[in-house]
């Protein structure tokens, strides 16, 4: 074989080897929601929901968490400028329970992103001791308030987020959906998480945040991130920074949310968030789309069309080798996270998606100076103080 492709090769093998390594100690050690025994109390918990255009689901929502069987807690739903009915529906669904508050929110202010302002909004509103943020589309069980809190308590949190299952339904959704678990389950050893202190080993899912109001007062709240796409992710490393305790748990069986349906909302909602994870840098977002093509597209041509021909003595052992760990990697994500395990043989065709989406990405970006979202352009933004791996 050539010598660049040997060094190609070598290079390959060993980043797949470190990504298997890290993914396999996640599946042991990612926490997850159980259902537990009795808590040492029940603090009161404000569930706040930031509602733009949610008509066709938020009634659902409504009525998942209103049958908690928590017995301590308020749904506060800001309506961000809704024109289809969010909020009516929101209050049908709730039948009058004085659990649930509907509020409109106000204006957006010059200099806020869309998300973080209405976030802010809600904390102003919150009565609770801890405050959950969640999304209108994540739907509840009704243990799932009770194992979130216990959870929080237990791992001794300043900051506790979850990730809900996430259903997939149409091929679009299959092939891109199960990448946000991949960057964190492959990508993130959760032990250096949970006891390091350094910012740039920091993540969160904005579908379930849950905060001591101590804490997020300590970090400034939403108004610290106010013009980031990636606020979760930011409130994180802004917790980090301040010495607090961020903690991660997987909520498969508790919680469970279907982000979009169809090829246009895959790519849409993935393309605002994707740049800004590259700290808005379009040569950092290519060399990483190189390396994912390197790790999980290349083995596949090469085996295919037996690229580089029979240039060297056992020369298929080597994309075999890249093959196989990339699928262990991919089927060890899918099963943490309880996704299709035969979905792990359109790798490939997933990262050919993920690289559309990129390029949507950096159009936004040069197009219109930032990403677009439910007929806004958000706010150009900073994002990430430092790069996390997609």
């Amino acid at each position: 074989m050539p010598a660049v492709v040997v060094q190609l090769s070598i290079i390959a093998i060993y980043l797949l080897g470190l990504s298997f390594l890290v993914s396999f100690s996640n599946a042991w050690t990612f926490p997850r929601l159980r259902k537990r025994g009795a808590m040492g109390g029940t603090p009161r918990v404000s569930v706040l929901i930031p509602a733009r255009n949610e008509a066709d689901i938020i009634a659902e929502t409504v009525r998942c968490l209103l049958a908690q069987d928590y017995p301590e807690f308020e749904v506060v739903i800001l309506d961000d400028g809704s024109s289809d009915g969010t909020a009516w529906n929101a209050l049908a669904a709730g039948g009058g329970d004085r659990r649930l508050r509907v509020v409109s929110g106000a204006p957006l202010p010059r200099g806020w992103a869309g998300k973080p302002w209405a976030c802010s909004q809600l904390s102003q509103l919150a009565r609770g001791e801890l405050l959950l943020f969640t999304d209108a589309d994540v739907r509840w069980d009704p243990a799932a308030l009770r194992a979130t809190v216990s959870e929080f308590y237990r791992s001794k949190a300043d900051l506790l987020t979850v990730w809900p299952c996430q259903e997939t339904v149409s091929w679009a959704e299959r092939l891109v959906v199960p990448m946000i678990s991949f960057g964190v389950i492959a990508y993130l050893p959760v032990l250096l998480v949970h006891r390091t202190r350094w910012p740039w080993l920091a993540t969160a899912n904005g579908q379930c945040m849950v905060f001591a109001r101590e804490a997020y007062r300590a970090i400034g709240g939403h108004a610290a991130v106010k013009g980031e796409v990636l606020e979760d992710i930011l409130l994180a490393q802004e917790l980090k920074r301040a010495g607090l305790r961020l903690r991660l748990a997987d909520g498969a069986g508790f919680l469970r949310c279907r982000m979009y349906w169809d090829w246009e909302t895959v790519r849409d909602g993935f393309a605002k968030n994707m740049l800004a994870t590259y700290a808005n840098n379009v040569a950092f977002l290519g060399l990483m789309g190189v390396a994912h093509w390197l790790l999980y597209v290349w083995p596949w041509l090469w085996l295919a069309f037996g690229l580089f021909g029979s240039g060297g003595e056992g020369w298929p052992l080597v994309p075999l080798s890249m093959l196989t760990l990339g699928l262990a990697i991919r089927a060890i994500v899918a099963m943490v996270t309880r996704q299709r395990l035969s979905d792990i043989l359109w790798m490939p065709l997933s990262v050919l998606a993920v690289t559309r989406i990129g390029l949507q990405s950096v159009w936004w970006h040069w197009r219109y100076g930032g990403p677009r979202w439910k007929g806004r352009v958000l706010v150009r933004a900073q994002s990430l103080r430092r790069p996390l791996a997609d």
